[in-house]
Formats: structure tokens, sequence, C-alpha cells
């Protein structure tokens, strides 16, 4: 069973920083796709940022500018790093892979989810 695990959640005032972190409990070399997920209460869960096999990364609209993702093979992890952070970013944030080894890039299917970690941020 494929376990991804977050960490570097917490409080942080806007306008700070956050950095998250998910370690896989396979390699994710080769791995079609990682991605961030996030929910708050009373919004629908939203893709945050992914990022390919060949590091293409997307983000969505809220966050462009202000997050990044990253990947490193040999720790089998992947970051988040949140800069700039507003009030509307608090959420619970999930580590999401898709650890298929394909010859071809095709859409990510998020088969495995971390077990999310808590994003607050004061105004």
């Amino acid at each position: 069973q494929v376990q991804l695990v977050e960490s570097g959640g917490g409080l942080v005032q806007a306008g700070g920083s956050l950095r998250l972190s998910c370690v896989a409990s396979e390699s994710i070399s080769g791995a079609n796709g990682m991605g961030w997920y996030r929910r708050s209460p009373g919004n629908q869960r939203e893709l945050v940022a992914s990022i390919t096999r060949d590091d293409l990364t997307n983000y969505a609209d809220s966050v462009k500018g202000r997050f990044s993702i990253s990947k490193d093979i040999a720790k089998d992890t992947v970051y988040l790093q949140m800069n700039n952070l507003k009030p509307e970013d608090t959420a619970a944030y999930y580590c999401v892979a898709d650890l298929r080894k394909l010859l071809f890039k095709v859409p990510p299917r998020w088969d495995y989810w971390g077990q999310g970690a808590h994003v607050t941020v004061s105004s």
C-alpha cells in the first residue's frame, strides 16, 4: 500500500510563507504526476498545483505567482512552497500521486492521497 505523508503545515500570518513536504513510500521517479489539492470548509476541493514526470508544472489561478511545486526524486519527496499567504489559503492540503510509469504522458489519475496537512493563515 502506497503511503503519502505530508508535513509542514501550521499557523502563519498573512504575507508569510510555509513549505509543505510529501514523502512517498515508493519511488516517484518516472511517475506520471504529483500534485497538491486543498479543501477549505464550505468549499470544493481545488487542485492547487501539479508537476509531471518531465517537471512541467501547472497552478490554479488563485495561487499563480505565489506557490511553487517541485520534487526531489532522490528523496521521493514533493514540495509546495507557499509565499505571500492569504487568509483565503487556509485549508487542508493533500498530496496526491499518479505513480504509473508510462511510455507516454497522459492526464493524471490521482490514485493516492495523503492524510492532509492543515494550513491556517491569520489576517
